[in-house]
């Protein structure tokens, strides 16, 4: 039985920077790749994330109708309010009262919220129904 979405929401934390490092390689994910001692530098994670801090949220996932598209049950969605979606963006969408995240696609002159999970059905946005589209996910947070 499909599992319904609730999405909680947070706001960025922003007392200062919190620089970590960098390690200057990729890592394969693949065959091991040698190791280098050398790191790139420091990295703030707020500021790699935050495009746009005063419209950015965060949004925990509840449900699974967006793991075809990597997102599960219990990840930290970035959500940036100021960024533009196109079709096939990841987005959150405001239904009446109940928020949603979908892949937004256009086909012609509809408009759905596509889920991600065979499980689940678009919704069309056909103007009945009072929605609106609050941000575009930027990115995601997983803890292992």
């Amino acid at each position: 039985m499909p599992q319904p979405l609730q999405l909680e929401f947070f706001s960025p934390y922003s007392a200062g920077p919190v620089p970590r490092p960098l390690v200057a390689f990729p890592v394969s994910a693949g065959f091991p790749s040698p190791a280098d001692d050398h790191l790139e530098g420091r990295i703030d994670l707020n500021e790699y994330v935050l495009t746009h801090p005063a419209a950015t949220f965060y949004v925990r996932v509840r449900g699974d109708s967006m793991c075809g598209a990597g997102i599960h049950d219990g990840d930290l969605l970035i959500v940036d309010r100021a960024a533009e979606y196109v079709n096939n963006s990841i987005v959150i969408a405001r239904i009446g009262d109940e928020f949603t995240v979908k892949r937004i696609r256009v086909k012609g002159k509809r408009i759905f919220l596509m889920p991600e999970n065979e499980a689940y059905a678009p919704i069309e946005l056909n103007g009945e129904a009072d929605c609106e589209i609050w941000g575009r996910v930027v990115g995601s947070l997983r803890k292992f």
